[in-house]
C-alpha cells in the first residue's frame, strides 16, 4: 500500500517509518519537524529520506491526500505540558487538523483513516479494569482533544471511507527522536544519571504502558485487516499484562539499574490520572497484532541506549530533549510564532537557527 504518515519526523514515527517499509508498504511522510534538532544518537534514518510533504498537518489539502491506499495519523502535540501550554492550539493541532486532513483524505478518495488517539482518554478511571466500552473522562486539554477527534472521525466513517481509532497506552521505547518525558524513559534516564529512581508521585497511580514498536505494529495490523473488521472502531493498544503501578515501574528501573534507588519528590501525592485498561480487543479481533514488548525488556533496551551515549541529566533535562522546553525556546527565539508555524527566521541552515542544539 501507499501510506500518507504524518507526524513521520516524531518519536513513533521515525520507528515506523523503516517497519512499515520492511512490510512492504510505499511510505509518504507530512511533517513541519518541529523537533528537527532534536535527534537522539545520530539520524533519523528512513524517515528522514522518504518523499515529504513538509507542511503543517493543518494546511493540508485535498490534493495531498490523493493517491494513498491509507493515512497513518501520528501528528499531534504529544504530551499533557505541551497541552497545556496554549489549549486553544492543543485543541486546533489534536482536534481540528486530523478531522479537517480526514475530510481532505475523504474527498480524495482514500479509503482508511487510522488516528493516533491515547488511553488519556479514560483519565482518571480508578483501579477498575477499563476497556473501550468504558467511560471517557479525559482531565487534560490533550485528552479532550483526542476524545474530540475520535468523535468527529467516528462521524465521517462510511462504506467508502473506513476510521480507526487507535487508543495507545503511555509509550516508551528508544527512538530517533526520543522523548524522556515518558514515564519508563524518564525514570530510566534519572537512574543512570544520578542513581535515584526519581517518582514525582507518591507511586499508587495506575498506568498501561506499550513500546512504541508494538504502536507500530498495531497501525500495520489495522491498516492491512479486513475494513468491516475494523471500521468506526477504538481500540486500546498495549497489553493488559503491562499495567503497572508507577512504583512497580520504578522497581523494574531499579533492577535494571545497579546501585540504583527508588526516591520520591519531597511533594510526592496521589496523580490523578490513574486508569487500568485492557488491551484484549485488538489481538482479538486483529490476530496479526501480538504484543512482543514488555516494561522489563523495554527498561534493558533504553538501559543499552543511554549508555552507549553516556547520557547526562543536563541532555535529557535540557532544551534539546524536552519537549516544552524546546517550543518555549524556538518560541522566544523568533523561530515559531504563536501558533507554533515556522517563521522566515527558521529557513536559515539548522545550525544557525538553532544555536546550541
Amino acid at each position: 500500500m501507499r501510506i500518507l504518515m504524518t507526524g513521520h519526523r516524531g518519536y513513533i514515527g521515525t520507528v515506523a517509518v523503516p517497519l512499515f517499509q520492511e512490510a512492504g508498504h510505499e511510505v509518504v511522510g507530512m511533517d513541519s519537524d518541529l523537533y528537527r534538532a532534536c535527534t537522539f544518537g545520530g539520524d533519523i534514518g528512513p524517515a528522514g529520506r522518504v518523499e515529504c510533504i513538509d507542511k503543517d498537518v493543518r494546511d493540508a489539502t485535498v490534493d495531498d491526500c490523493r493517491g494513498f491506499d491509507g493515512i497513518v495519523h501520528l501528528a499531534a502535540l504529544s504530551n499533557d505540558p505541551l497541552g497545556n501550554l496554549n489549549p486553544d492550539l492543543t485543541f486546533a493541532i489534536n482536534h481540528a487538523a486530523p478531522v479537517h486532513l480526514a475530510r481532505c483524505a475523504k474527498a480524495a478518495g482514500v479509503p482508511r483513516f487510522v488516528f493516533s488517539s491515547s488511553c488519556s482518554n479514560y483519565g482518571s478511571a480508578g483501579d477498575d479494569m477499563i476497556d473501550e466500552t468504558g467511560a471517557l473522562n479525559p482531565i487534560t486539554p490533550y485528552g479532550q482533544s483526542k476524545v474530540m477527534a475520535e468523535r468527529d472521525l467516528a462521524g465521517l466513517a462510511d462504506r467508502d471511507f473506513c476510521v480507526v481509532n487507535l487508543r495507545s497506552a503511555t509509550a516508551y521505547g528508544v527512538s530517533p527522536r526520543l522523548r524522556f518525558d515518558l514515564v519508563l524513559n524518564n525514570l530510566m534516564a534519572y537512574a543512570m544519571t544520578t542513581g535515584e529512581v526519581f517518582l514525582k508521585s507518591d507511586g499508587t497511580p495506575w498506568r498501561p504502558i506499550v513500546h512504541i514498536r508494538d504502536i507500530t505494529r498495531a497501525f500495520l495490523a489495522v491498516l492491512e485487516a479486513p475494513g468491516d473488521v475494523v471500521q468506526a472502531q477504538a481500540f486500546n493498544v498495549g497489553s493488559t499484562a503491562e499495567n503497572y503501578r508507577m512504583s512497580e515501574l520504578a522497581e523494574i528501573v531499579a533492577e535494571t539499574v545497579p546501585g540504583s534507588r527508588i526516591t520520591y519528590a519531597e511533594d510526592a501525592g496521589p496523580d490523578k490520572r490513574c486508569y487500568r485498561v485492557d488491551c484484549s480487543k485488538l489481538p482479538r479481533m486483529v490476530p496479526a497484532f501480538q504484543p512482543q514488548w514488555t516494561a522489563r525488556k523495554g527498561a534493558e533496551e533504553l538501559y543499552g541506549a543511554y549508555a552507549k551515549v553516556d547520557l547526562k541529566q543536563a541532555d535529557f533535562e535540557g532544551v534539546r530533549y524536552q519537549r516544552i522546553a524546546q517550543i518555549r525556546s524556538l518560541l522566544d527565539g523568533g523561530l515559531l510564532d504563536a501558533g507554533l508555524r515556522w517563521t522566515a527566521a527558521a529557513r536559515q541552515p539548522l545550525g544557525a537557527a538553532q544555536a546550541g542544539d
